[in-house]
């Protein structure tokens, strides 16, 4: 029989592109998902209507308890990969009671519906570089202490502790993936990375003549996240849980990635790009960078995918959605 998986955020950049490693691996792949979201998949579920007809979606909110318990009890799952979360640093700012309240409490209820109805079940948490925050070294590994500058970091923190917490007063195979900054063209518009490569497509179509960003000299361990999904699958299927730094190891400015996306269209970014400090973080992180020795020791994951292959994949898919690909200078990834 096939392996029963359970995504929550299935409808995100990361749940979308884990649900189809699951299903090329044979897995029964089954989804949480708002009820609205059932109601406007057209919007809200662009990113897996190409495999709707293949997975088994279900309606429950991480605020209520008794809809993940539901869930879990129809369901089943062997395998439960919890990626749902407020998980825009900037919006943490603006709303943090929401985002603590879902983040750590819709961790806390998945935990315990799992605990309660199917303890076998192997459970991954989606944890974030943004736990190290101020972070008093780099790179950061697994043993470097966490001293998150946000909302969102701070609710990533505590999902960490309570997954760790239940795998060692339960016994069960709960694993945290402190995941760094890792994109791809379903990247969600409010994230810097795609702002950037969309704002590019749109200046190429006419439809833009400036970009405005915040910190250009942030810098931020970016790789691709339709590799980083593996190594989340690669967490469940050792004999142990564990906790794992996934990252490519190299850091590389905001201003680098908007000198590479503006440079791959012809053009240069200081033409464009205007710097606004309204869109500065209150608490700023500089540096981000991880060191993914245990990953590539014990699960034997290591990134592929460039730098350069990252930005270019991203802006080509904004300018051939605007219809401007052919604007674009030729690769040189």
């Amino acid at each position: 029989m096939a392996t029963r998986a359970l995504i929550t955020g299935i409808t995100g950049q990361d749940g979308s592109y884990l649900a189809e490693f699951l299903l090329e691996k044979g897995y029964e792949v089954h989804g949480i998902v708002r009820r609205v979201a059932l109601e406007d998949p057209e919007n809200r579920l662009s990113r897996i209507l190409h495999i709707a007809d293949r997975i088994k979606l279900h309606a429950a909110s991480l605020e209520s308890y008794a809809s993940l318990h539901q869930v879990i009890e129809e369901v089943q799952p062997e395998e439960c990969y919890h990626l749902a979360a407020q998980s825009f640093v900037t919006y943490s700012f603006d709303d943090e009671f929401s985002t603590l309240q879902i983040n750590i409490n819709g961790t806390h209820y998945l935990l315990a519906a799992l605990k309660n109805l199917a303890p076998r079940c192997r459970f991954y948490f989606a944890g974030s570089s943004e736990m190290f925050g101020n972070a008093p070294e780099v790179p950061q590994n697994e043993n470097t202490p966490f001293m998150p500058r946000s909302p969102y970091g701070i609710s990533k923190v505590a999902g960490y502790h309570l997954t760790r917490n239940y795998r060692e007063a339960y016994g069960m195979h709960a694993s945290s993936g402190i995941l760094f900054n890792h994109e791809s063209p379903r990247r969600g518009f409010e994230f810097v990375t795609r702002k950037i490569t969309h704002g590019v497509a749109r200046i190429l179509a006419g439809k833009a003549r400036e970009l405005r960003l915040g910190n250009l000299e942030a810098r931020r361990d970016w790789g691709h996240a339709r590799e980083y999904v593996q190594a989340m699958w690669l967490m469940l299927q050792q004999p142990a849980p564990g906790d794992y730094v996934v990252a490519t190891g190299e850091t590389h400015s905001v201003r680098e990635f908007c000198e590479l996306a503006f440079g791959y269209a012809g053009l240069d970014y200081r033409d464009y790009v205007v710097v606004d400090p309204q869109l500065f973080r209150p608490a700023e992180v500089n540096v981000l960078q991880g060191d993914a020795r245990k990953a590539r020791q014990v699960l034997g994951w290591e990134p592929r995918i460039t730098f350069r292959e990252l930005v270019w994949d991203m802006l080509e898919h904004d300018c051939r959605a605007l219809g401007v690909e052919d604007k674009l200078a030729r690769r040189s990834a």
